[in-house]
């Protein structure tokens, strides 16, 4: 009758799954072939609804004991294919998740394992580059922080003071009454001990193992802790996600061991993420979503499972695009990111540095605040900054080359030592000309004297503007024309040299969101500028915030957004005259 009424409404389909459902709960003694018999049965009811909850833990027991039954793959797929595809909440709905969990460790089950698990995700994508239905990544997503989350679980929910799935996602641990983090919390220390460590005598090796049915956990423990860490670890505040992940007073070394059916799932579903990265078109989203690390701290202990997922991260760190490798730091100031667990000294790395001089290849192309990221990296990293350099790799050779040009160290004996380190190399050695002579042309550019206005010919290129610079001293220029020309955001490395220039117009030229993005780090002083019909979008805009001293900004006729619009006037006390028309924000 369900089947063939007549009438639209979800609940005539709906009512003979509650009734099975029902019935299922009353009688719990079918075999198997009774419980497969109800399941092809309501196979038609499936196609265009939901399973109801009970039904779904039903589907879910027989996954478990029956992953390899041919009901899994003919009714069971199109099921769990139609959930993924809907805007399905899952906190509302945990069991349907539950259920697709289940479904996908069935899939892995069978003799091709892996393979078939490989099929059914492309299957979900479909076979174009772009997969038509917006709500697969996210729920794939869900299931897999799911799956991971259950295999430490039960660890987990023994520690009485171990922060939610849900603080963990969002990336706020707030100060609280809980007590120490894991690595301190695991170790009971004698007060002999602990006297001993005060004195910082000789080190003893203590081991303490924690057992579940799924886990097992070893800490060694050495006195070798290094003050700093002591003094850290008697804060009020609860340290951050991956501080407590760091060699504490109280431990050296933490593994975790996981047992073999919480460690198939691992695999399985680590291998999911690992499939996710490797499309163009989901990594966006995927970055977006692993942003906040949304795993428990047992898991990023977990030698294997950041071993596993460095493959998801190395994809983020290679992909050109700023939405995707953007996302490798931290979601807000304070927080670490993925960067700083996979960097040289953090709980991830188990390289020499090669994923970490990636990173800051990709990351130095795009970041608007190259300053701030090189201080950053001066007071963090300067030591593996240092060694890969002096093994030749390029980009850290770049990185100690833009630190001594933007002065970004001040001690001078660190400044000896990244020269010698520069010189110690053929790539080092060539680099460190180049930025002595450019260092010595700077002075020439900026020494006082030459035209306080300057307007380039139509058709000028970036070399021309470059030639110019080079002839002379420019010390007190401060009103520059460039309107019409060919210039592009390549001439902006030029234009920051120039230490009084007050006034820059840029109208119909191919400056872009790059140079932007150059000049508001740079020259913070400038109080013209016109942006008239060039190709600058929000993304570079944004960036004009930081110029407190423009009283005037002309955006007329470029992709400005209104939005973008009033927090450049809520950013900008001095701007007086602006210029937004043909923009969105008109």
């Amino acid at each position: 009758m369900a089947l063939t009424s007549p009438l639209q409404d979800d609940s005539i389909n709906q009512a003979p799954l509650e009734i099975v459902s029902k019935l299922l709960s009353e009688n719990t003694n079918l075999t198997t072939q009774e419980h497969e018999n109800i399941i092809v049965a309501i196979a038609p009811l499936l196609e265009n609804n939901h399973p109801p909850p009970d039904l779904c833990e039903f589907f879910c027991k027989h996954c478990r004991e029956r992953p390899r039954s041919m009901v899994v793959i003919e009714v069971f797929t199109p099921v769990v294919q139609r959930i993924l595809k809907h805007n399905m909440d899952f906190g509302k709905c945990p069991r349907l998740r539950l259920f697709t969990q289940e479904y996908i460790l069935a899939l892995n089950e069978l003799n091709a394992g892996m393979e078939v698990v490989k099929k059914f995700i492309q299957s979900m994508h479909g076979p174009t580059g772009h997969c038509p239905h917006p709500r697969v990544l996210p729920n794939l997503v869900a299931v897999c922080l799911a799956a991971i989350y259950s295999c430490y679980e039960e660890f987990i929910n023994s520690r009485d003071n171990s922060p939610s799935l849900k603080e963990i996602r969002n990336g706020c641990q707030q100060p609280c009454d809980r007590k120490p983090t894991l690595p301190l919390r695991l170790l009971h220390p004698s007060p002999d001990l602990v006297s001993q460590e005060a004195t910082l005598s000789e080190a003893r090796l203590k081991s303490v193992v924690v057992a579940s049915s799924e886990i097992h956990v070893e800490v060694e423990r050495t006195s070798t802790a290094k003050p700093a860490l002591t003094a850290s670890a008697g804060n009020d505040s609860e340290p951050n996600l991956i501080d407590c992940l760091m060699v504490s007073p109280a431990c050296s070394t933490m593994s975790i061991e996981l047992g073999p059916q919480a460690d198939r799932t691992l695999g399985c579903y680590v291998e999911i993420l690992k499939l996710l990265s490797d499309y163009d078109d989901w990594r966006p989203s995927l970055a977006s979503l692993l942003q906040p690390i949304p795993f428990p701290k047992e898991a990023l202990a977990h030698e294997k499972f950041t071993k596993e997922l460095k493959y998801v991260i190395q994809r983020f760190a290679e992909d050109p695009r700023q939405e995707v490798h953007s996302c490798l730091l931290s979601v807000r100031a304070g927080k670490d990111g993925w960067f700083q667990l996979y960097s040289p000294g953090g709980v991830a790395c188990d390289d020499d540095g090669e994923l970490f001089a990636s990173m800051v290849h990709i990351l130095m192309g795009s970041c608007y605040k190259t300053k701030k990221f090189l201080l950053s990296l001066a007071e963090n990293k300067l030591g593996p900054c240092m060694l890969l350099a002096l093994r030749g790799n390029q980009t850290m050779v770049e990185i100690l080359c833009l630190m001594l040009e933007y002065n970004i160290i001040d001690n001078n004996d660190t400044q000896l030592q990244i020269i010698s380190t520069l010189e110690s190399t053929d790539v080092g050695k060539r680099m460190y000309e180049q930025l002595c002579d450019r260092q010595r042309e700077l002075k020439e550019l900026q020494r006082k004297g030459g035209p306080t206005r300057l307007t380039l010919p139509s058709k000028s290129t970036d070399a021309d503007l470059a030639r110019l610079l080079s002839s002379g001293s420019f010390g007190n220029l401060e009103n520059l024309s460039l309107a019409f020309t060919n210039v592009t955001s390549a001439c902006a490395e030029h234009l920051i040299k120039l230490p009084s220039l007050k006034q820059l117009n840029l109208w119909s030229t191919q400056f872009g969101d790059a140079g932007l993005r150059l000049l508001s780090e740079h020259l913070t002083m400038l109080q013209v500028l016109n942006l008239c019909e060039t190709p600058v979008t929000d993304a570079g805009l944004l960036a004009l915030s930081s110029m407190k001293s423009l009283c005037s900004l002309n955006m007329n006729s470029t992709k400005l957004s209104a939005d973008t619009y009033e927090d450049l006037k809520a950013k900008l006390p001095n701007l007086k005259e602006v210029d937004v028309r043909y923009t969105e924000a008109w």
